[in-house]
C-alpha cells in the first residue's frame, strides 16, 4: 500500500523589497508616496529620489496613494528582487472643483426669530442609568431607541452579525494599529480609499459596522480615516468580550 505524505505548506519569506516611484506625465520622482504593503500590514514613504525600502514577499500586493494622483496597485514578483530596478509610475488626477454657494444665516437681531432659523443639531446623546456608555440618536434608520434596545437586551447577536462573517479582515485591525506610518497615513486620509484595501472591505460594510455600533451619521461622514479605524476597532474589541461570555 502506498502513503503520500502531504507536504507542509512554505512559510512567507519577507525580503527588502526596493523600488522608486516616478511621475508617469514627467518621470519625476514622487516624494512622500504612501506605500503599503496588503499583506503584511506594513507601511512606508518614499524619500526625495522617490524610493522606498519595504518587507514584502513574493506575491504580495503593495498599495500606493498619493494626493493628486490615482491611487495603484503591484503584486510583487520574483523578478523585481532579482533586477531591484522597479519604477512605479503613478498618473495625475485632474480635478474640477465645482462652484461653492456660501448662504449666511439670515439674521433680524430679534433672538425669538434668529433662534428659530438657526440651524438645530440632531445627534442626541442617549444615557441608560447602570449602563457605563451612551448611544448617540440622529438621522439613523433604524431608530437609536431600536439600536438602544437591541444592544441591551441581545448584544451579542446583534455584533456577532456584524463581524462575524469577517474574521480575516478584523484580525488585521490590531496590526494596522501597530504600524506608525499607516496610522499617519490615515490620519490625513478622509476617502476611506486606503482603509477599504487594508480591511478587504466595502465602504458601505463599514458604514453599516459603525451605525450598528451606534456612532452618528455625523462622525461616520466626517471622521478622518484613523478615527474610523478606531471605532470599528473599540467595536470589535466590544464584539470579542460579549462573544467569549457566551
Amino acid at each position: 500500500m502506498l502513503i503520500f505524505a502531504q507536504e507542509p505548506p512554505s512559510e512567507v519569506v519577507l525580503q527588502e523589497f526596493k523600488a522608486r516611484v516616478v511621475n508617469a506625465q514627467t518621470n519625476e520622482a514622487l516624494e512622500s508616496v504612501h506605500v503599503v504593503n496588503l499583506n503584511q500590514v506594513k507601511g512606508t514613504i518614499t524619500n526625495a529620489e522617490g524610493e522606498f525600502t519595504i518587507q514584502a514577499a513574493v506575491n504580495d500586493t503593495l498599495y500606493f496613494s498619493y494626493l493628486g494622483f490615482k491611487s495603484q496597485k503591484i503584486r510583487v514578483t520574483n523578478d523585481m528582487f532579482k533586477f531591484m530596478d522597479t519604477e512605479i509610475a503613478l498618473t495625475e488626477l485632474a480635478y474640477a472643483l465645482e462652484e461653492v454657494i456660501v448662504r449666511p444665516y439670515q439674521l433680524t437681531g430679534y433672538l425669538e426669530i434668529d433662534v428659530k432659523n438657526l440651524p438645530i443639531n440632531t445627534a442626541y446623546q442617549y444615557s441608560i442609568s447602570g449602563l457605563s456608555k451612551s448611544y448617540e440618536a440622529g438621522n439613523k434608520n433604524p431608530s437609536a431607541v431600536t439600536k438602544v434596545l437591541g444592544a441591551i437586551l441581545n448584544p451579542a447577536d446583534l455584533l456577532r452579525n456584524l463581524f462575524g462573517k469577517r474574521p480575516n479582515q478584523m484580525r488585521k485591525l490590531r496590526l494596522i494599529k501597530e504600524d506608525d506610518e499607516i496610522r499617519d497615513l490615515l490620519a490625513s486620509k478622509f476617502d476611506r480609499e486606503t482603509l477599504t484595501e487594508l480591511l478587504q472591505l466595502e465602504k458601505v460594510d463599514i458604514e453599516d459596522i459603525l451605525s450598528n455600533c451606534n456612532f452618528s451619521k455625523s462622525f461616520i461622514t466626517t471622521a478622518n480615516d484613523l478615527q474610523i479605524l478606531d471605532a470599528i476597532s473599540s467595536c470589535y474589541e466590544e464584539y470579542k468580550v460579549l462573544n467569549r461570555k457566551n
